[in-house]
């Protein structure tokens, strides 16, 4: 996965996928707890409010997105359909892609293009 790759100084690839895959974790249990919140964009994009910078550890939320939907338990993703319910559109992969996201928790998007 693209956020494998984001090594930090002296991380071998095997501690990245580790270091991911707890963060991805953390915000499973975020999402359970309520603690957590995913936010649908206005063109389908998706961010975590509550997931704090320091706690991210350089995993983008489309990332943790996409981990989630490959391994995310059913009440986490039954957060992530109450959201697209909530904000009357269904995550859209294709804005993903494109990089669409948000700094805030999803208080504001864009997608760092010209």
């Amino acid at each position: 996965m693209p956020c494998d790759t984001k090594l930090k100084q002296g991380q071998t690839i095997s501690d990245r996928k580790a270091e991911v895959l707890k963060t991805v974790e953390a915000v499973r249990k975020g999402l359970v707890s309520g603690s957590i919140k995913p936010k649908i964009g206005p063109q389908g994009a998706i961010a975590f409010e509550g997931l704090f910078a320091i706690d991210r550890n350089d995993v983008t939320d489309a990332c943790i997105y996409r981990r989630l939907m490959a391994t995310g338990s059913a009440l986490a993703l039954a957060e992530i359909a109450k959201a697209e319910r909530l904000a009357g559109r269904s995550v859209n992969r294709q804005a993903i892609a494109t990089g669409a996201h948000s700094h805030d928790g999803g208080n504001t998007w864009h997608n760092h293009k010209g």
